[in-house]
């Protein structure tokens, strides 16, 4: 069993970075090639990790890599489908937080505090998208950056449930899931953005999801 948890942690640390030199060079068929492996070996990994599998860490897991998967192809019906998937898979994340969270340790106000920010930053982001963006489009989108701002406040949740360092290394890692869907809108539709490649898009998910499991298994 920890043979194999290394072995999945190796495969996994092996082709993100094959995956962000492709990205780097805009090597697409290479990018494509590696992307699935990403996703699968974390899932491995954090599998061999725990005594106990959790169901909706796995299914979070696989509507994340189903997401990779259907982003592959270009349009927007591609697009629209990856979205679908990752949506899915943060409403899973948020049930694999849940059984850590006790609302009763911590103030109403940080909920309040953490849904403002999220409401105020995506709001902010899509101003700055706005034109950019297909008009049918615009609010799906919206709604999917508020769902992983949502799953984003429960990461909050659960760490201020424990104050531990399980928690805040999920805590940071769903941070930076939204800084990579984020960096994802930014590099599609804006074509005057800084951001040219998906080496940022990419960095920032693989570590970020690597993040959340990591502060999963050490719960």
């Amino acid at each position: 069993m920890k043979l194999m948890k290394y072995l999945m942690l190796i495969i996994f640390i092996v082709s993100t970075l094959i995956h962000l030199y492709a990205s780097l060079k805009k090597d697409q068929p290479l990018r494509d090639f590696s992307k699935p492996f990403i996703l699968l070996s974390l899932t491995g990994f954090y599998c061999f990790s725990v005594n106990e599998i959790s169901p909706t860490v796995v299914l979070a897991l696989f509507f994340s890599w189903l997401g990779d998967i259907l982003l592959i192809p270009k349009g927007t019906s591609w697009f629209t489908a990856g979205g679908i998937a990752f949506m899915i898979s943060h409403f899973f994340f948020i049930l694999s937080y849940l059984k850590y969270i006790d609302f009763s340790k911590f103030s109403v106000l940080i909920i309040i505090a953490a849904a403002l920010f999220y409401i105020v930053t995506v709001t902010l982001i899509f101003r700055k998208l706005k034109e950019h963006l297909p008009k049918k489009l615009f609010y799906p989108m919206y709604l999917y950056l508020l769902i992983n701002g949502t799953m984003n406040c429960f990461a909050l949740f659960r760490f201020f449930s424990n104050m531990d360092m399980a928690g805040i290394i999920t805590a940071i890692g769903a941070m930076l899931f939204f800084i990579s869907d984020t960096c994802l809108f930014f590099v599609r539709f804006n074509k005057q953005s800084r951001m040219k490649t998906h080496f940022w898009v990419m960095s920032t998910y693989s570590l970020g999801e690597f993040l959340i499991v990591l502060g999963l298994i050490l719960q």
